[in-house]
This record gives C-alpha cells, structure tokens and sequence, in this order.
C-alpha cells in the first residue's frame, strides 16, 4: 500500500501529459492502420521482433543472423511499404479540431441542402443509376477536383440527376461536394488497395472506399445493378442504408458544428434505440 501511495505521490504533471501523448499516438494509430493492408504487415513486423529472443533462447545463430541484418534496412523499407498509410497519418495529424471550416452554417440552408441530395438519390436508386457522390471535409480535394470538370454549382436535386444519367458526358465518374457547392463532376477515383473485400464490390464502390482510406471524405454511392444506397467513412462501407441513415449521415456533415466520425455517430444511435 505504501508503494502504490509513494507511485501516486511522484506522479505530475509532466507524467499525466507524458502518459496521455503515448495513449493518443497508440489508440490513433491503431485506428489508421484498423481495416487496412497495413494491420498485416504490422502482424508480420510484431512476429519477427518476437523471433529475436527466441533466436538467442534457442541459440539460433542463421535466423538472429538474418534478422539483424534484416532490421538494419528495415527502416527504409517500412517507409516504401507503409508510404500510403504514413500519408494518411499526417493528413490526420493535420487536422485540428481548432481549424476553420469555410461552411458557415445555417440551419435553413443546410436543411435545404440534404433535402435536395436525399431526393437526387431516393431517384437515382429507384430508376437504378450509378452514381458516386464525395463530399469533402477538412482534408482538402483539389487534386481530385482537377481530374474533372469544374462546376461550381449550387447543389439541387435535378443537376444532380442530370449529371448521372447514362450517356451524358459527366455520368461515369465522381461529383464532389464542398459544403454548398458541387465543385465538379465526372472525376476519376483511387481505387482500395484492400484485398480483403468480397468479389461482388464493384469499381464505383471500390473507389468509394479508396477515397476514404486516402482522406476524411465522405462518399455517397448508388449502385446501378442493384439500386441500393451505401456510404464509405474511413476506408468502410454501408451497404443498402435506408433513407433514414442517409439523412442522418447528411445532417452529421451539414448540422453538427463538428465534422466527426459519422460511423461511431451512427453506431451510437442504433445502440440506444437498442436499449
């Protein structure tokens, strides 16, 4: 009991900020590498720095050979491997919960707004139309804007519409969203390096889900062979959401005063209706 008051009593400040550095870097890091390629190979690394002591115990002189000289390069490697997800950690280190958004919000207009792209959609899907809508949050999308065609347009349900319809100039590729205004239209998509998802994920999904692994995007897709609505958050998907989902998502990105993860949002609701 004395032991633990004399750890208590040497604990300060500096070693609560010490230790809630450490717990921050630890849990967002595992929330980056979480459902990605990069959890692999963090298994690998974890067993291969397992095997060193093993090596010594059992006096295996060729592996502790191969893995010392392995670990010397191993830094470098890690930067080629992992490049995607270390540019990721850093778009997250980022951003701040102190930076300024350019929407400034109104109720009305915001209302406004999901009315218009949950009508858009309700019609895509029932006419089964393809269509694949980002909508940008603080990480910026002007490179992938570029790849388009530029609009700056308000957002409204027809212009929507019009831009997915088959055969028209701008339909088979991305419209991204920034707060009020349509940037642009028919923009080409990373597509996930994910191995792990089911063969049936076509390209629009896929590109979805490249989109929100490489950014905090939000992305928005119907599926033409199916008419179903999903979203991608983080790198996941959500297939066939009700109108309801979507226009829950669509309030956490046009009424909450923070840009937030939108799936824990969604879980939390669904797990006090559960109560």
């Amino acid at each position: 009991m004395e032991q633990v008051k004399l750890i208590f009593a040497n604990i300060g400040i500096n070693s609560i900020v010490d230790i809630g550095i450490v717990y921050y870097v630890l849990y967002h890091g595992y929330l980056l590498i979480r459902d990605m390629r990069a959890k692999q190979l963090v298994k690998g690394i974890v067993l291969l720095i397992a095997l060193i002591p093993i090596s010594d115990l059992f006096e295996l002189h060729m592996v502790k050979y191969i893995l010392n000289h392995t670990f010397q390069v191993g830094v470098i490697a890690l930067v080629v491997v992992f490049q995607p997800e270390i540019r990721r950690a850093l778009e997250y280190i980022g951003r701040t919960s102190f930076s300024l958004s350019n929407l400034e919000k109104n109720a009305q207009t915001s209302a406004q707004v999901i009315k218009e792209i949950v009508s858009a959609t309700s019609s895509l899907a029932r006419q089964k139309i393809g269509a694949l809508i980002i909508f940008e949050q603080k990480i910026g999308l002007t490179d992938i804007s570029e790849s388009g065609t530029k609009l700056n347009a308000n957002i409204s349900s027809g212009l929507l519409i019009n831009i997915f319809i088959p055969n028209t100039p701008l339909h088979d590729g991305a419209v991204i969203i920034k707060d009020y205004t349509i940037m642009a239209a028919g923009c080409f998509l990373p597509l996930t390096e994910n191995n792990l998802l089911s063969k049936d994920i076509g390209t629009r999904h896929r590109a979805a889900i490249g989109m929100t692994e490489k950014s905090d995007a939000v992305a928005l897709i119907v599926s033409e062979e199916t008419g179903y609505i999903s979203y991608a958050v983080e790198g996941r998907l959500y297939r066939n959401v009700q109108i309801e989902e979507l226009e829950y998502l669509l309030s956490g990105i046009y009424m909450d005063n923070d840009k937030v993860n939108l799936f824990d949002k969604w879980r939390s609701r669904n797990e006090d209706k559960k109560r």
